[in-house]
């Protein structure tokens, strides 16, 4: 159903780097969602009052949260869609992310509230109308609630959104936990237990654990999750792939929302190269990160010594002997400069951030190989931290 729509009323539906196609699949997938969980409310809720389980009745109240979460799905995908702003000049893109922290926490009231009420009928049991009318809407809503998890995982992966990741999650808990009012109706009917109020106690710790696994993924991105592997081998393969670039060091990538990301890092280029092609090749390939890979990148030169020349051979000395400290040290922005007493050996290290050494015990390390490999020499050492 949803690719028929998509197809009826989304113009350029293949193209989901555009901002206007990923806010057009998400309020499509929203309202969808919004119009299939006020059904099942509307059906569970009849069928609960009738049959009397309590189970069935929240739900019912369940669907109609679902309800709620994808209206603040739909704000979220058009308030992301905003232009950037005086205020705001990375845009509004980390609303997604706001919007599926949202729905998470609704997933997790309705979880805590359900086990309150399932706790209260164990408590005070009360006979349960196990017919057939009740026991086919749960059959449809297993089933519609199954069709609207696969909708929101394909799309969500398809367009990148972490609010619909969280949706698809609360569908699959939603089947899940229909699935199991369905089987204490079923105990109720043919082997006489009222199971009702403990099956509401393991649909509410399915709910509440859906919840929490949901708030994580989505809260992961606010707080600053490591990027992509694939998109860090790709933004350096393409920097890479122009001759004139030597090396990469200091890239990091900033996510300001699904679909807008900016890219800094630092490009090695010889120290004797023509200062003016140098900067059009890195223009070129700001531009090629721009065009292949949909990020703003900002590169900084970093002129360095070519190979043969001394610097160049005593850098590679000391990036080979700095696996003895650690076998994942490296280093980069390395320079010498003579003097009449001593040579100034100036560098960075880059310290893995699980590394078991503090930076002062990495500085001094460092400056002891200086000392071990060059007499006469001065180190100044930096230590960075990676951030891919």
């Amino acid at each position: 159903m949803i690719t028929l729509l998509a197809r009826l009323f989304i113009k350029d539906r293949d193209k989901v780097a555009d901002a206007a196609v990923r806010r057009a699949y998400g309020m499509l997938c929203s309202l969808t969602g919004i119009g299939l969980n006020v059904l099942l409310f509307l059906g569970k809720y009849l069928a609960g009052r009738l049959s009397g389980s309590i189970a069935m009745t929240a739900d019912a109240f369940n669907n109609l949260s679902d309800a709620g979460s994808s209206v603040i799905t739909l704000l979220g995908f058009r308030m992301a869609a905003k232009k950037p702003d005086p205020g705001h000049p990375f845009g509004h893109g980390r609303i997604e992310y706001l919007s599926g922290v949202a729905v998470s926490i609704i997933i997790i009231v309705v979880g805590v509230q359900l086990g309150l009420e399932s706790i209260d009928k164990i408590m005070n049991p009360q006979p349960v109308d196990a017919g057939l009318l009740p026991m086919l809407v749960l059959v449809a809503s297993i089933c519609v609630k199954g069709y609207m998890f696969a909708y929101n995982r394909g799309i969500g992966r398809k367009i990148n959104s972490p609010g619909m990741a969280a949706t698809a999650m609360d569908s699959l808990s939603d089947s899940i936990a229909t699935s199991v009012v369905l089987i204490s109706m079923l105990l109720s009917r043919f082997a006489g237990v009222n199971a009702d109020g403990w099956g509401g106690i393991a649909v509410a710790c399915f709910i509440i654990f859906s919840g929490f696994k949901a708030a994580k993924e989505t809260l992961s991105p606010l707080l600053g999750n490591p990027p992509d592997p694939q998109l860090v081998h790709d933004i350096t393969n393409i920097v890479l792939s122009h001759s004139e670039v030597m090396n990469v060091h200091d890239l990091i990538v900033h996510d300001y929302g699904p679909g807008r990301l900016m890219v800094s890092l630092h490009a090695e280029v010889p120290g004797n190269g023509d200062i003016y092609a140098l900067h059009d090749t890195i223009d070129t390939i700001e531009y090629e990160l721009s065009s292949k890979l949909g990020c703003d990148a900002v590169i900084h030169m970093d002129p360095v010594s070519p190979e043969g020349t001394k610097t160049a051979h005593m850098r590679d000395e000391l990036a080979e002997a700095a696996k003895s400290i650690d076998p994942r040290l490296s280093i980069h922005d390395f320079r010498i400069v003579d003097g009449p007493t001593h040579t100034n050996v100036i560098f960075d290290a880059v310290l893995p951030n699980d590394s078991k050494l503090t930076e002062e015990e990495a500085v001094a390390q460092l400056e002891a190989l200086v000392h071990s490999l060059w007499q006469n020499s001065h180190p100044k050492v930096h230590i960075d931290r990676p951030f891919v």
